[in-house]
């Protein structure tokens, strides 16, 4: 048998010299050694994030394809085509180069609905993996930066989908912008001045959709590109966040390397989204514009919503009551829409923004955090989390305040209130009830730290006394419930020092340590070493029986005992 080697092919050989080429001119081997040996955390909530860049890809390979036959345009025009209801309608070229899209171009409906769907899916993981990373403290320093650069995402992506639903200038999109340009009209003094900026002209104008058109698929896009590139290099140069475990610090990362095993499953992930997507543009109907007309100022009917993700400011707008106008001087102040279009909304979104930076401030926590929290352990954060969801979703739902009216055959005006009250009293019971269910999680944490878990199992010693026996929680469960610190209430220096002088710098301070007791002070403390030996020495004899199976005291079951001095043994003989 030869022991000389198989000399290289030709595809071998041209694979090699173009890899010693570009890494001779680009350095790209040191990025390829870098990435292949970076090394990420196995975990199925990591995938949300792909989802969102995997949906976005398909919303670009799918946009570009409409790009090339739809007309961004509002001159007029009649519609002559195979969808014989609408033949001799009037109406734009937008509307009319949707309707062939849809029908005369092989392929085109199939691309809209999977453009359509991907843009639900990219927006609804984006906002599910905000909340992963909200609930688990994944936005603390040293990232807080890319928690606001993935906050202008959501942003940029509820503006793309906006622009995007509005192109086909159909009833659905045109009542959008009708709510649009009425909102827009509220702002004070220079409402009027915008909606003319922003239409062309009096409402609908003849520029919008041309606009839109160049926002949806020129500026949006490079933004969000732009935004993707720097979320992921800002993920790569902090290093992947981890959930808690034995073996899992804030100095290192327990998971795979990026080749072959963590591409791999980047791979594949991408193929089912894709798939996923496609599998419901080809079985589910999604915007039917040809069910719904060219947009008419005139009609408004039943039904008319908008996508999920820009419900939220139409329930807003329906529950707000619409005597709250008032006027100043020549002006409308229309607070029935400025406070649920703009002010709320306004106020929320800074909050969301806002809040690692007003989490670090109440904390005083200037340290790397690389592994992630248990939910429950942050319970003013957890609550406060749920309770923002609430809001949404009763908002959600009063945006379909006509639809369960007409489905159910109740009262709008009942409806209308109920969701006014639930969207006081929601969130605030949403609160309490998840801070108590953190809380009473907690105290079940340390529970099973100090005494194990229950077994149902009863033993009886000669001298008479019964015990329950408990299974002590191995060395990687108990540092899941321990490992997390303990974050009090800030304390803080008194107003004046010892001569009498007010300390400069105090009023910050108690504002700071008010914050502090709001998050923190409801709090239970984790098991410390000390207490968790003293635990086990109060048990005395029994702990060793808690262990050790082979004691003299025996299993008798639930609900029945028996007395180890009278068991016989398997041959009949008694002990």
């Amino acid at each position: 048998m030869s022991d000389l080697k198989t000399p290289p092919t030709r595809t071998a050989k041209a694979a090699g010299a173009t890899a010693d080429y570009l890494d001779q001119r680009t350095g790209i081997g040191g990025a390829v050694k870098f990435f292949a040996r970076k090394v990420f955390p196995d975990h199925w909530s990591f995938f949300l994030g792909e989802i969102a860049l995997y949906s976005f890809v398909t919303l670009l390979i799918s946009g570009v394809f409409l790009t090339l036959f739809f007309v961004p345009s509002m001159a007029e025009t009649h519609y002559e085509g195979p969808w014989p209801s609408m033949n001799g309608v009037e109406m734009s070229e937008a509307m009319a180069s949707t309707l062939r899209l849809s029908f005369e171009v092989r392929g085109g409906l199939l691309m809209r609905q999977i453009h359509h769907w991907a843009a639900l899916i990219f927006m609804a993981s984006i906002v599910v993996h905000m909340m992963r990373v909200f609930f688990t403290g994944a936005f603390r320093k040293p990232r807080e930066i890319n928690w606001v650069v993935g906050f202008v995402l959501m942003i940029l992506g509820l503006a793309a989908g906006f622009s995007g639903y509005s192109l086909p200038d159909d009833v659905l999109s045109g009542n959008g912008l009708r709510i649009t340009d009425g909102v827009v009209k509220a702002i004070p003094i220079l409402g009027s001045f915008l909606s003319y900026f922003v239409f062309g002209g009096e409402f609908p104008g003849h520029d919008l959709i041309p606009r839109l058109f160049t926002v949806h698929i020129l500026l949006v896009p490079g933004l969000i590109l732009a935004l993707v590139g720097l979320h992921l290099f800002l993920m790569v140069m902090h290093k992947h966040t981890q959930y808690p475990g034995s073996g899992r610090t804030n100095s290192n990362v327990v998971g795979f390397p990026a080749l072959p095993a963590y591409a791999g499953k980047l791979m594949f992930n991408l193929f089912v989204v894709f798939g996923v997507i496609a599998l419901m543009a080809g079985t589910m109907s999604i915007n039917p514009v040809w069910n719904y007309g060219p947009y008419d100022p005139s009609p408004v009917s039943a039904g008319a919503q908008p996508d999920w993700y820009m419900l939220f400011l139409e329930g807003a707008l329906r529950l707000m009551p619409g005597q709250t106008e008032f006027m100043i001087g020549q002006y409308t102040l229309s607070l029935n829409v400025l406070i649920p279009a703009m002010i709320v909304p306004g106020i929320l979104f800074t909050l969301l923004a806002a809040y690692p930076f007003i989490e670090a401030f109440a904390t005083g926590d200037k340290n790397e955090h690389h592994v992630l929290d248990r939910p429950r352990n942050r319970p003013f954060r957890t609550a406060f989390g749920v309770s923002l969801l609430v809001a949404f979703a009763i908002l959600v739902l009063a945006g379909s305040n006509d639809l369960i009216a007409t489905h159910f055959h109740l009262s709008i005006n009942d409806i209308t209130w109920a969701f006014r009250v639930l969207l006081f009293v929601g969130p605030w019971l949403s609160f309490v009830i998840t801070k108590r269910v953190c809380l009473g999680l907690q105290r079940k944490d340390r529970e099973l730290v100090l005494h194990g878990h229950e077994t149902g199992r009863i033993v009886r010693y000669a001298s008479g006394e019964y015990i329950e026996v408990h299974k002590p929680l191995d060395a990687h469960e108990r540092w899941l419930r321990v490992q997390h610190e303990a974050v009090r209430p800030l304390e803080i220096e008194p107003a004046e020092d010892s001569r009498g002088v007010r300390r400069k710098g105090y009023r910050t301070d108690r504002l700071r340590q008010r914050l502090s007791q709001v998050f923190y002070e409801d709090r239970v403390e984790p098991v410390t070493p000390a207490e968790l030996a003293a635990a086990h020495a109060a048990h005395g004899g029994h702990a060793d029986h808690e262990i050790d199976a082979s004691h003299t005291p025996v299993q008798v079951g639930a609900g029945s005992t028996t007395d180890p001095a009278s068991e016989t043994t398997p041959d009949g003989r008694n002990r």
